[in-house]
């Protein structure tokens, strides 16, 4: 505490811990581009460059095979086969404690989102994964352990810094906070899986923070189209896209922060499930 006291409090210190979270954010960003293909093709390239997370929290191996699976466009929202859906079964969602939902139906907010959404993701990352590692699935394991030697190498080297441990797992937080503004309503609800996909026409800080994935849909349907090239595929075709995804557009994240803030854009039961519950 006498540390964390120490450090804050300066302009420097400040400063610093802001643009620490910034970094991270970015570095997120940036793994991202790395398992699309950016900018190495090959998968083994690809890993040596990404393996070393930084944010500590997700290993890279599992957040590239989750994600290229949540690239299947016809599961997307599935609350069991795309692994960054945000909807529960209804039936499961009916089940759940009191507590539960009002954490969910808070989460759902922007507010809620930034503030828990990160403990929230990370706790039923984390808890299934150990599941199926429990289950005998030694490919989990495997990105688990791989992502071991990465996290030792970053504590050794916040271990050499001034900055106290506490406040970097504090800024590894807040990156994924800023990146839950990134995922906040990327996509809905929708009978039609090409309508579900967002496209936010922003060009502010926020964009470049996320490497131009604001232009969601563009993304989902040129998948190897790196972040530059996204708001010029937009332009060319901005009729094109907002046809695709049904007019499921925002014209900046303030947009956003002012619609959803305080107040939720979908509930936490998928609207239009209809199948038995797993």
């Amino acid at each position: 505490m006498i540390a964390w006291a120490l450090y804050l409090p300066t302009g420097f210190g400040a400063v610093a811990f802001v643009l620490l979270v910034l970094a991270l954010t970015l570095h997120s960003s940036l793994s991202h581009e790395i398992l699309h293909g950016h900018p190495f093709r090959a998968r083994w390239a690809q890993t040596a460059l990404g393996i070393v997370q930084p944010g500590l929290f997700v290993p890279y191996l599992r957040f590239r095979a989750l994600h290229l699976a949540h690239h299947e466009d016809s599961r997307l929202t599935d609350p069991y086969d795309d692994p960054e859906s945000n909807f529960f079964d209804p039936v499961v969602w009916a089940r759940m404690p009191r507590w539960a939902r009002a954490l969910l139906n808070f989460n759902n907010t922007l507010c809620g989102r930034m503030l828990v959404g990160p403990f929230v993701g990370l706790y039923h990352f984390v808890s299934c994964d150990l599941r199926n590692i429990r289950k005998g699935d030694r490919i989990i394991a495997f990105h688990w352990l791989a992502h071991l030697p990465g996290v030792v190498l970053t504590l050794w080297l916040v271990s050499l810094s001034a900055l106290p441990l506490g406040l970097y797992l504090l800024a590894c937080y807040g990156a994924l906070s800023i990146l839950k503004i990134r995922t906040f309503l990327e996509h809905r609800a929708h009978e039609r899986a090409s309508g579900r996909t967002v496209v936010i026409e922003d060009r502010g800080p926020l964009a470049l923070l996320f490497l131009n994935n604001n232009y969601h849909v563009v993304h989902h349907m040129h998948p190897r189209a790196a972040w530059y090239q996204l708001p010029g595929l937009y332009r060319a075709q901005r009729d094109r896209y907002l046809r695709r995804n049904d007019g499921y557009r925002y014209r900046s994240y303030s947009e956003i922060f002012r619609a959803h803030f305080l107040r939720a854009k979908d509930p936490v039961a998928h609207p239009l499930w209809s199948k038995e519950p797993r």
